[in-house]
């Protein structure tokens, strides 16, 4: 029988209550030095999304996924990085009363023409097919490769080798990975851009200097939320600047979060 609840781990110190949802191929335990040093002072509460760690049997779209994350998480702050930040959008809107604060890295509002998304979708499928078929044939990847892959995408740019944690994203299942990508996959997300201006809780946006798209992205996001949002841009990082640069990260987070 299906997992209905998502796995987390509660860690740091006594302190405000933030919430971490992972990005694709990651777990709840990957993220760089940023645990380490917001655990000094707040309660982490590291989740496992759909598919991924200790929620491998969980299956959710990015609605249910949502909830999920709301229902482990309770009223706290919310950070999401890449897949994890659509999902705590997603949460934000349908559960503001959840949500203290919010801060997306390398987040997006969805694709907004029809034609990329559906594309998007069926790029998303091969990839997913080739992991889980799903009709009992033998898949034509294999986990290790599929990250070994997957972390080689020049949108991440150079993170270095025990930060990017190929060892601990290789835990994760074939089937579970391919739920993930049709399931929660970027093109199957609703664009939520017109819905930006119902977000009233402060929103932090991070983004990476060298990732040109999505920088671009988190100003079309600050601009659709309006006052309540701010964006900082890490210089010298990628898609994955939490990884890259943590301790930059860590000083626009605290900055945020204790004001």
């Amino acid at each position: 029988m299906p997992e209905t609840a998502l796995h987390a781990t509660t860690a740091g110190g006594p302190g405000p209550r933030l919430v971490l949802a992972h990005g694709f191929t990651q777990t709840g335990q990957l993220w760089g030095g940023l645990t380490a040093d917001l655990g000094a002072d707040h309660e982490l509460v590291q989740v496992d999304l759909p598919g991924h760690g200790g929620s491998a049997d969980v299956r959710a779209d990015l609605d249910g996924t949502a909830a999920l994350l709301g229902e482990v998480g309770g009223r706290a702050d919310y950070l999401g990085y890449s897949m994890g930040a659509r999902v705590c959008l997603h949460l934000a809107l349908a559960r503001p009363d959840l949500v203290r604060r919010l801060v997306l890295v390398s987040g997006t509002a969805g694709i907004d023409d029809g034609h990329e998304r559906a594309s998007r979708r069926a790029a998303d499928e091969e990839l997913a097919r080739r992991l889980d078929p799903g009709d009992g044939t033998e898949p034509e990847d294999t986990v290790a490769g599929f990250v070994d892959r997957w972390v080689a995408n020049p949108l991440f740019g150079h993170v270095p080798g025990a930060a990017n944690g190929v060892a601990l994203r290789c835990t994760n299942g074939a089937a579970g990975l391919a739920s993930s990508l049709r399931l929660v996959g970027t093109g199957t997300q609703v664009p939520l851009w017109d819905r930006l201006g119902e977000l009233r809780m402060p929103v932090l946006i991070v983004t990476g200097g060298r990732d040109a798209k999505f920088d671009e992205l988190g100003r079309r996001l600050v601009a659709g939320i309006g006052p309540s949002a701010r964006q900082v841009t890490v210089d010298d990082a990628d898609h994955a600047p939490h990884l890259q640069r943590p301790a930059a990260v860590a000083s626009a987070l605290r900055a945020f979060l204790d004001d």
